[in-house]
């Protein structure tokens, strides 16, 4: 009897032996320098050189360099976190005030719909404004896709476009209510959702503006440098000509370690392991493509609309 895979397994090995991802082709480099100078050591030992050192020689280096690099990839994860949790405020407050604004502003010409088809876009055109600005590249045709022509390149001659897009969704929603298409109630509740999408902006430019400080990543990289170049000379007596082989096991380790840190600490670039804010932007747009296709007038609505304009 032939007993299927369990699929589990066949994931775990697929996501175990995956290259893309890694961070192997960083770190193989190095790791075979490591493997190299070890073979070195264990040639010289061969030929009878005294190149041996006590193995208890490491122990405080090993404990400070464990230490420094558990410090070093929880601030990274940290940060990556902390950028997941701001993207999530953008994208709940887009869907809450897109939400607010194709229900709560009433329409009494024509014109209004297309006001507000303009307005839910401005959202995503915010979205895709911060992910450009914290990747520090140009508006491209993404942009264009959301945005009429005349505001992109008003956009284009601006160092934050995402602060100018909020501007124009803040001036939009105070044109409502002067015109007696929104209530100062729903006003006040869509504010503090364009509030959050600021408020997350700025939090994602401290990360970008916040490096690691260059010291420690310097003393980090030095340390490990040194530790990598000497458990050679402790390995090699008992080891032998296993030493190359067991040093680049523990250098692709100690190095892999600090690889991630370094990879992880900005989650806004294009690099496999940041955060997909392509798929998020797009996601936002496909919403905000489904919404649009939904009428907001119907009997019910309209009496809310009348009840709440009553307080």
């Amino acid at each position: 009897m032939i007993r299927r895979s369990d699929p589990s397994t066949v994931s775990w090995l697929g996501i175990a032996l995956r290259w893309r991802g890694s961070v192997i082709p960083t770190v193989m480099p190095r790791t075979l320098i490591c493997g190299v100078f070890a073979a070195f050591v264990s040639l010289l030992h061969f030929y009878g050189l005294p190149v041996h050192m006590p193995i208890l020689a490491s122990v405080i280096p090993n404990v400070v360099l464990g230490l420094m690099l558990v410090f070093r990839t929880n601030t990274a994860y940290e940060r990556f976190w902390e950028g997941r949790r701001l993207w999530g405020g953008i994208i709940s407050s887009v869907r809450n005030l897109s939400r607010q604004i194709w229900v709560g502003v009433q329409e009494k010409s024509p014109k209004d719909r297309a006001g507000k088809v303009s307005a839910l876009y401005l959202l995503v055109a915010f979205a895709i404004a911060t992910k450009l600005h914290l990747r520090q590249e140009t508006l491209d045709a993404e942009i264009e896709m959301v945005l009429p022509s005349d505001r992109l390149n008003e956009l284009k001659m601006l160092n934050n476009p995402p602060l100018e897009i909020a501007l124009w969704i803040q001036d939009y929603l105070q044109q409502q209510q002067i015109g007696d298409r929104l209530s100062l109630f729903h006003l006040t509740a869509m504010q503090q959702h364009l509030n959050v999408m600021v408020e997350s902006l700025s939090g994602c430019e401290r990360i970008i503006r916040t490096p690691i400080p260059l010291a420690y990543a310097i003393h980090l990289k030095q340390l490990l440098l040194i530790y990598c170049f000497t458990i050679p000379f402790q390995f090699v007596k008992d080891l032998g000509p296993w030493t190359a082989p067991v040093v680049m096991l523990v250098a692709f380790t100690l190095f892999g370690i600090e690889a991630i840190g370094l990879e992880i600490e900005n989650p806004f670039g294009r690099d496999a392991n940041d955060l997909p804010l392509d798929t998020i932007c797009e996601t936002m747009k496909r919403n905000i493509d489904d919404l649009v296709q939904v009428s907001p007038v119907s009997p019910k609505l309209n009496l809310l609309q009348e009840e709440l304009s009553d307080f």
